[in-house]
């Protein structure tokens, strides 16, 4: 009889300790999970400020450099004439006196105009390319598309259009997110990939397949 009863409270002193340890257990969960939430909103909060971040540094190289003002033409110059000296003898030997000097009239140079170049603007299409930023080029691209692009398609297509630039699929995933933030452009997101649309699409256009992102990554 007092085996049994030993049993039974060998039992329950087993079935207390496995339910705190489940409870503790559950509580430890809970406090984990509210840890990683709050780690994923700060981390969302500090990519969102790169991208702004980067977006303002951009606009701030490609902004033009004001040219130097051109050089005014030197004023006209007066030169004076150089002065002439009359004397005059009378014919009895006497001392003539001399006559006031007239001082010649002063002659004024005109101003020459500088002469100005004028050169043909001889600039075509690639050279246009090579000025725009990378903003417009990624803003083009995704105007001119009719489905959802990841930032390895954009970076492919990119690359092919331009092979004289060296365009790096982070550099064009940043760029894309200064877009979203200023809201020039949308972001779906299916699955595991990400996919970017113009901010007057519609939402029907976001379907494209999430496979299309990995085969084109390592492109």
């Amino acid at each position: 009889m007092s085996e049994s009863v030993s049993a039974t409270e060998l039992a329950s002193q087993y079935t207390a300790q496995v339910n705190a340890d489940l409870e503790r257990n559950t509580k430890e969960q809970e406090r984990v999970g509210a840890e990683i939430a709050s780690l994923q909103e700060q981390l969302a909060a500090l990519e969102h400020n790169h991208a702004v971040l980067v977006s303002i540094q951009q606009a701030i190289q490609a902004a033009p450099v004001p040219a130097p003002a051109a050089a005014q033409p030197a004023e006209s110059v007066a030169v004076p004439a150089p002065r002439t000296k009359k004397s005059a003898a009378s014919g009895t030997g006497k001392r003539a006196q001399a006559k006031p000097k007239k001082s010649a009239p002063r002659v004024t140079r005109k101003a020459e105009k500088p002469a100005v170049s004028q050169r043909k603007n001889t600039t075509g299409p690639a050279d246009d390319a090579a000025q725009q930023t990378l903003v417009d080029l990624v803003r083009r691209h995704l105007s001119q598309q009719s489905e959802p692009r990841s930032a390895a398609e954009i970076t492919t297509a990119l690359g092919a259009a331009h092979p004289e630039r060296s365009i790096k699929t982070t550099v064009v995933r940043t760029t894309l997110e200064g877009l979203v933030a200023k809201t020039q452009a949308q972001r779906s997101k299916q699955g595991s990939s990400v996919f970017y649309t113009t901010a007057d699409a519609g939402d029907s256009s976001a379907s494209a397949p999430a496979e299309e992102e990995a085969p084109l990554a390592t492109a």
